[in-house]
Formats: structure tokens, sequence, C-alpha cells
């Protein structure tokens, strides 16, 4: 059913200069990202240059460290293709090993600066959905995180445009657009966080819902697709890591909670 031609994943080409639509998407999820965070930040009392100075060190050490988590991981076929390890523009970063990266980047720079961790990553929480909800695109324009083969039957009853469905058709075959289903599920994740602004919250459990939301339907998500990195076996490393991520959040929720009693609320400046 869906034969038309492929989306390009080159945008622009000048001569041996080619600007692939991946990195377009992700550049622009970072700017509409910064742009909301930035927003709230100042809103919230800190001073205006903070987010640019904290993303000076977080976004390439974010893009380095999801590049190193991509390749350990799949470290069967870099090992004997080292030269395309540095080859980032080809696709393989893990938003994973970005997330981590960004995590303790952004712990020591607000130690250093003495200013509340999880007062940063409450704000920049819709943000990282923004940006993620955009990037996951890059995925679709190089027709990869995608999921399984879908049935005749999908095909016939699925509402989801066939442009998508067609980009999503490689040598005939039609697959699931999981990355779609993660940008509608972290768009989803968004609408509830800019609710849950309303609410009062204490310091960090806007954090921690975003990692529970996302890891959740991550973990589900995953188990649909034929890229996943591995750990052992059939253990999906992104499933693995979403499960210990969202334990963790609950178990750091119940202690600042019940524990702690942070008594500092979310829209405490």
């Amino acid at each position: 059913m869906f034969n038309v031609l492929a989306i390009n994943p080159i945008a622009i080409s000048l001569g041996p200069l080619e600007v692939r639509w991946y990195g377009i998407l992700i550049a622009l999820g970072i700017v509409l990202a910064f742009i909301v965070v930035q927003k709230e930040m100042v809103k919230r009392g800190m001073h205006p240059d903070f987010l640019t100075d904290l993303l000076i060190w977080a976004v390439p050490i974010a893009i380095i460290s999801a590049r190193i988590y991509y390749v350990i991981f799949s470290w069967d076929y870099y090992k004997d293709h080292p030269a395309q390890i540095i080859q980032i523009w080809e696709g393989g970063i893990a938003i994973h090993g970005a997330l981590i990266g960004a995590f303790i980047t952004t712990y020591f720079f607000t130690k250093k600066r003495g200013i509340s961790f999880w007062k940063v990553v409450d704000i920049a929480a819709a943000g990282l959905l923004i940006g993620q909800i955009i990037g996951r695109w890059g995925n679709f324009m190089n027709q990869e995180a995608h999921g399984g083969p879908v049935s005749e039957k999908f095909i016939e009853t699925t509402i989801i445009p066939d442009w998508i469905m067609n980009q999503m058709t490689i040598e005939g075959v039609t697959y699931h657009p999981t990355f779609l289903y993660e940008s509608m599920w972290n768009i989803v994740g968004l609408i509830i966080i800019i609710w849950l602004r309303k609410v009062s919250l204490k310091r960090g459990e806007m954090f921690l819902f975003y990692l529970v939301w996302y890891s959740a339907g991550r973990f589900f998500i995953e188990g649909m697709r034929t890229d996943s990195l591995y750990v052992i076996g059939e253990l999906r490393a992104a499933q693995l890591v979403s499960v210990i991520t969202i334990i963790v959040a609950i178990v750091v929720f119940i202690v600042r909670r019940y524990v702690q009693k942070v008594n500092v609320n979310y829209k405490d400046k």
C-alpha cells in the first residue's frame, strides 16, 4: 500500500557538506526547550544567564554520553568498525545516555553555583519532554527506531496518516511507528506537567514524575522496537534502565516527602 518515495534524510547538500533532518530536529528541540525553560527559570527568580551557562556544558556532554552509551551497548559492531564511532551524524545516540550525562552535569553545576539541583530539574522537566517530543521525529526522517511489521488489518484500520506509514515502509514492509508512539506519550506527559505546575508539589516531585512517566512509556514501547540495545541475551538495556529509574524515583519520592519531610514547594523561589 505504501510505496511512495521515502523522505530524504538529507535536508540540505552543499557540495560535500550534508545537513540532515535528524540534526535539524534535535537542534530545534533543544532551542524550543531552552525558550520554555528559560522563561520559567526567570519567573522562578533565577538569573537569566544561568540556563545558558549550564547548557554550554550540558549539551555537548549529553551528546557525547548519548553516543558513548550507544556504542557501549553496540560494541560487537563498533569493535570491528572503530572509525564509525564518531559518525554521530548517521544516528546512533541513546536518550538514556544523554539524560545521564545531562543530570550529572547539572548536579555538579548547581552545586558549584550554590543553587538547588531539585529546583533546576523541576523546571527543566517540561523542556526535557519538549526536546524528546521533537527529537523523535529525527528517527522518523532516518526511518529508524521503528517496531516490527504491522498487519494488513492494522494498515486498514489505523488512523495514523498515510505519509507517516509511508515513511515507515522500508523495502516493501510497513513497520510500527514507535517513534510516534513515544512522541505522543511525551505530549500527554507534557500536558500533565503543565497542569501539575498549578498543584502544590514539593520541590523535586515534578522531576520525579517526569522520570516515572517517561520510563513507564519507554518500557512498553521499547518492547515493540526492532533496534533495541541489549545488556545480556534478550534483556533490553532501555527496559532495564526504565525499571531501575521508576523504582529509584518512587523511593526518592517517599524518602523526600515522608522521611526528610521536604517543605519547599515547586513554586517557591
